[in-house]
């Protein structure tokens, strides 16, 4: 299936406005334009939405946002961890995709502002994501049903979501779900990146840099919870793994998805054909985006439905 040809055309203006790729700018301006090519989307009305304090283990607070998509009492819960990278985006850039998640899915979204590299290397993202995870399941926290959570991410996101439900496994309430958006899940670009697609909105080089800033060494590459596609799987959560054709680390969502079968984990995964890196959410520019959403969307309301934990 060739590139989609909305695709195509971002990627052709990107190259003829001379801009810089992400990796060879200052990581504040990376994020400035991070932020800036999503702020002109029209956001999508949804029943309420709401800013919450979240504190951390360390005494800190981060940001989080709520999207409650009816006045229903005590809906479910997806916890998200929105992409950038671990350096970039936050739940502004994402307030489309998290508007949208919350309308598909039935479901109230709590989106996560957890720190960022390279000011705040791993684990801080981890532990971050753990916490909030653990904060919005105190009753009384959040108006929703604490007993029906699952978590979410896209790209670095789902990194982080899949490290949180591996978390969860091993100690903490089981989950309904969780759902990776083309997730990062290895350092190891060998196998972690189709070379095919090599410039299609990531580059290689970038997404060294990405780790670079973002782990305290490259001892900790190996960390199964970075390079989730090492750990140990058995007993996980069922998930849901939504791909891209064309997007660089397709083959990170491919092996991680493979890895949970081997695992006995259910799993199902829908591939966007034509599609790009960062599309989810993105129907406004791609009329096809939403076929994901709506898998997406249509996986979470089933596991709320029946309670699963595997």
């Amino acid at each position: 299936m060739p590139l989609n040809p909305i695709a195509q055309k971002m990627i052709d203006d990107s190259k003829a406005s001379g801009r810089p790729n992400a990796h060879l700018l200052p990581v504040e301006t990376a994020r400035e334009n991070f932020e800036n090519t999503f702020a002109a989307l029209e956001k999508p009305p949804i029943h309420e939405t709401r800013d919450v304090a979240i504190p951390t283990r360390d005494g800190e607070t981060i940001r989080g946002r709520l999207y409650l998509p009816s006045g229903a009492e005590d809906p479910p819960l997806t916890v998200y961890y929105h992409g950038g990278g671990w350096l970039l985006g936050s739940i502004d850039s994402h307030d489309v995709t998290t508007r949208l998640l919350a309308t598909a899915s039935e479901s109230a979204v709590l989106s996560v502002d957890y720190r960022r590299g390279p000011d705040h290397r791993f684990p801080t993202a981890v532990n971050d994501a753990i916490d909030a995870l653990e904060w919005a399941r105190v009753p009384g926290n959040l108006p929703v049903d604490v007993s029906r959570v699952a978590v979410a991410g896209d790209s670095a996101g789902g990194n982080l979501a899949a490290a949180v439900a591996l978390e969860a496994r091993d100690r903490m309430a089981p989950l309904a779900h969780q759902l990776l958006i083309y997730p990062v899940t290895t350092c190891d670009l060998g196998k972690g990146f189709d070379d095919e697609y090599e410039g299609i909105m990531l580059e290689r080089d970038e997404m060294q840099w990405h780790q670079d800033n973002y782990l305290p060494g490259p001892d900790w590459a190996t960390d199964p919870r970075v390079s989730v596609l090492d750990a140990k799987l058995e007993g996980l959560v069922a998930a849901t793994v939504i791909l891209a054709e064309c997007d660089p680390i397709r083959p990170q969502g491919e092996l991680y998805a493979q890895a949970l079968r081997e695992a006995d984990v259910p799993v199902e995964v829908f591939e966007s054909e034509g599609l790009i890196h960062g599309f989810f959410g993105l129907d406004q520019i791609f009329p096809t985006a939403s076929e994901a959403m709506e898998f997406a969307g249509k996986r979470l309301r089933e596991a709320f439905a029946t309670g699963a934990t595997r």
